[in-house]
């Protein structure tokens, strides 16, 4: 069998944690193929993204630049060297070569925005990588430590390319595969390659990345390219659960299986537990992913699969995101004016702004969506900027303090009742539903609720569809 495996930052986060990983990558080496994609060690792509924002901040502060650089330094020093003091002891000063030669750039790089003012999104890629550089050599030394043959492969470099839309690039995956199965392949037969998740190189040889949680993304691709019968997605839960533990405690249960729909659905609507587009590529190639706990590897986890076993659940989950905002066009005929839903959702696409759901009254009187909240306030004005002249907008509102609430599940399909359940639920425990969407595919419903109730909204459905 042959195995990529992800391991995220909390499953990197410390030195004990990293043994860990290297236990099992060897238990599963002993009788398969295993390449490996890790993330940066926890909290260190913050730190990157922090620091790079904050040299705009002391832009011509010369004592306070430098004094920022030496801190994030050292920090960074510190963190990496302690794990690899404690984890390896065969070849630390190969490891510790690179990571001096990667903290010497990432100084370079940081002095370089501070004094030029400006910092692009291309150089908040390049920023934004240096987690993964530090980690990988890391966890390989840790595996040689083991007596794993192990070799840190920077994805840049081994051809994971992509297009140039920093912050969420998208892979060629032609010539990436070309590129992997020519630079990768080759290795699995000798040990385990550790490759550097969440960025990539550009057409343009740029280094791109694929936003927040974008190593899952790079287990994926790299799956999908050397032909892996499996992907595994090792972080610190049992798999993909019932609810969020934080909201249902411990009636939250592990799902034994979830359709690749099924997946990508609760990605999109709040479940944290994998990265929305990590699914593409395996889905492609109808590769199997498999959500497991690095704290406890012998739980089966979660598996991912193209078709399920059939089950009695009509709901298997219910995700939640919170922080949101509900914004509203009102007017008379909206759906008449196709230029308004042009324009208004055309302004959040160009700055960025992401939407996750869209509701349109059967009056046509308003459109309604939901953003995150900290995005509120931009969308807002972005939206009255290019809609708030046209006669048939009589007014634009913004509600704060607003979370979505989704159930998933195939059982939903064709199963009659299901939306009446969810809402007299609702109704029954006092909670005003805001918004109302569902998709053609019948595997999801979503509504808006006030954040005050969203916890006594999730317990309660989760108890009603005996989840």
């Amino acid at each position: 069998m042959r195995y990529v495996m992800k391991f995220g930052g909390t499953s990197v986060g410390n030195a004990k944690r990293i043994r860990k990983v290297a236990e099992i990558v060897k238990d599963e080496f002993e009788e398969n193929e295993v390449c490996v994609v890790v993330s940066a060690v926890a909290k260190v792509t913050d730190m990157l993204i922090k620091t790079a924002n904050r040299m705009l901040e002391l832009h011509e502060d010369e004592d306070g630049i430098r004094e920022e650089i030496d801190r994030t330094i050292s920090e960074l020093e510190r963190i990496h060297l302690s794990i690899v003091e404690e984890n390896i002891k065969k070849d630390r000063s190969v490891v510790e070569a690179n990571i001096y030669r990667e903290l010497d750039s990432l100084e370079r790089v940081l002095t370089g925005v501070a004094y030029l003012g400006e910092l692009s999104e291309r150089s908040l890629d390049y920023v934004s990588s240096f987690g993964e550089r530090f980690s990988a050599p890391i966890v390989a030394g840790t595996l040689r430590e083991t007596g794993v043959p192990s070799k840190a492969l920077y994805s840049h470099e081994i051809g994971i390319i992509t297009d140039t839309n920093y912050g969420s690039a998208t892979p060629d995956m032609e010539k990436t595969r070309k590129n992997l199965r020519e630079n990768v392949l080759p290795l699995l037969r000798e040990g385990v390659p550790v490759i550097t998740g969440f960025f990539a190189k550009s057409y343009e040889n740029t280094i791109t990345t694929f936003g927040r949680g974008g190593s899952d993304y790079t287990a994926s691709i790299v799956g999908a390219c050397i032909d892996a019968d499996e992907i595994w997605i090792w972080t610190d839960v049992n798999g993909v659960m019932t609810a969020d533990p934080k909201i249902v405690g411990n009636k939250a249960k592990t799902i034994p299986e979830l359709s690749f729909a099924e997946a990508m659905e609760l990605s999109f609507f709040g479940a944290k537990i994998l990265y929305p587009k990590t699914l593409d590529p395996a889905i492609e190639r109808d590769i199997p992913v498999r959500v497991k706990n690095t704290l406890n590897p012998e739980n089966p986890g979660t598996v991912i699969v193209k078709e399920c076993k059939k089950s009695d659940k009509v709901v298997k989950a219910i995700s939640a995101i919170r922080d949101c905002s509900l914004i509203t066009v009102w007017g008379s005929s909206i759906s008449c004016e196709p230029k308004i839903s042009y324009l208004t959702l055309g302004a959040l696409y160009k700055s960025k702004i992401e939407v996750s759901m869209i509701s349109q009254a059967s009056s046509s009187s308003n459109i309604s969506f939901i953003v995150k909240k900290k995005d509120s306030k931009k969308a807002f004005e972005l939206i009255k900027k290019e809609v708030g002249s046209i006669n048939e907008v009589k007014e634009i509102t913004c509600e704060d303090n607003i979370s979505t609430i989704s159930l998933v599940g195939e059982g939903m399909r064709g199963t009659p009742g299901v939306a009446a359940k969810v809402f007299s639920t609702m109704a029954e425990n006092g909670i005003n539903i805001m918004m109302i969407s569902q998709g053609s595919s019948e595997l999801n419903i979503s509504f808006a609720i006030e954040s005050r109730h969203l916890n006594k909204a999730v317990n309660s459905l989760h108890d009603v569809f005996s989840l």
